[in-house]
């Protein structure tokens, strides 16, 4: 079994993020793509010490980019949204 910092890549902080951090208790992380949400609730639990409530993953595509002549592709990820117990904060979030 993969410990709980292989699961968990690291943190997704974008405006949007952020927005659900302070307004929802919802965080974003970049998770390994074989993970499940079983054991992305017990990583973030045991990293953070916190409660999780729910797990919703999201498989996000290879997206084509450009760089003058060359051309290739931004890779593909698993994003986590996680949802934590009232009251409850990680601090990787606030700024």
């Amino acid at each position: 079994m993969k410990s709980a910092y292989d699961i968990i890549i690291k943190p997704i902080i974008t405006e949007k993020t952020t927005s659900l951090a302070n307004n929802k208790l919802q965080y974003t992380f970049a998770v390994d793509p074989k993970a499940n949400k079983v054991e992305i609730k017990k990583a973030i639990e045991e990293i953070f010490e916190v409660k999780v409530v729910a797990v919703r993953t999201i498989n996000v595509r290879r997206k084509p980019k450009r760089m003058q002549k060359f051309e290739g592709f931004k890779p593909a990820y698993k994003k986590a949204i996680v949802r934590l117990m009232p009251g409850q904060t990680i601090s990787v979030f606030e700024v």
